[in-house]
């Protein structure tokens, strides 16, 4: 959808899962072998809870973006709270970091990335597309960590020729 680089470590598993819905076209990357494959999922209910974290990923990114979140989407902590995760202690520099306590449920590393950035300050940086007909999860690399758009030359454009057109048509 845009031209952006991947998001930082573990969130670019986060950004890849969020964009495996296209929301303009209606197509769904989970639809097909193909799609599952960078997740590890088999097809049934892996991939109907795949959808439902999914979902609540994009509310958190939305919202990191100042969007109001899609409220059918399950609360996010409540799905992450059944992740089981291990502290791993490095034996050369003695650094800690949460590891999945295996590593093939994509809930289990999904947390492991979100801890990842939590504690990288970049979490916050996962956003989603401020246009209600994308909503695609983009890594906010700007300054300020205000950008609105997945694709200024798209969605940016159309937002601001809207505004544009609403302020010059005539009112009645």
């Amino acid at each position: 959808m845009n031209d952006r680089a991947p998001a930082p470590g573990g969130l670019a598993l986060i950004q890849a899962l969020v964009n495996t819905l296209d929301l303009e076209s209606g197509t769904d990357a989970l639809d097909t072998a193909e799609g599952r494959a960078p997740f590890a999922l088999a097809p049934g209910t892996e991939v109907t809870s795949a959808r439902e974290l999914r979902e609540s990923l994009r509310a958190a990114c939305l919202a990191h973006a100042g969007h109001a979140p899609n409220t059918d989407a399950p609360p996010l902590g409540q799905l992450l709270a059944q992740a089981p995760l291990l502290v791993r202690i490095s034996p050369t520099d003695g650094s800690a970091s949460l590891t999945p306590a295996d590593p093939a449920p994509l809930l289990s590393r999904v947390a492991a990335a979100i801890a990842e950035g939590a504690a990288a300050g970049t979490w916050s940086r996962l956003k989603a597309c401020e246009a209600p007909d994308c909503h695609w999860a983009y890594y906010d690399r700007s300054p300020a960590g205000r950008s609105r758009w997945c694709d200024m030359g798209v969605c940016g454009s159309r937002a601001k020729m809207r505004a544009y057109r609403a302020r010059k048509s005539p009112r009645p």
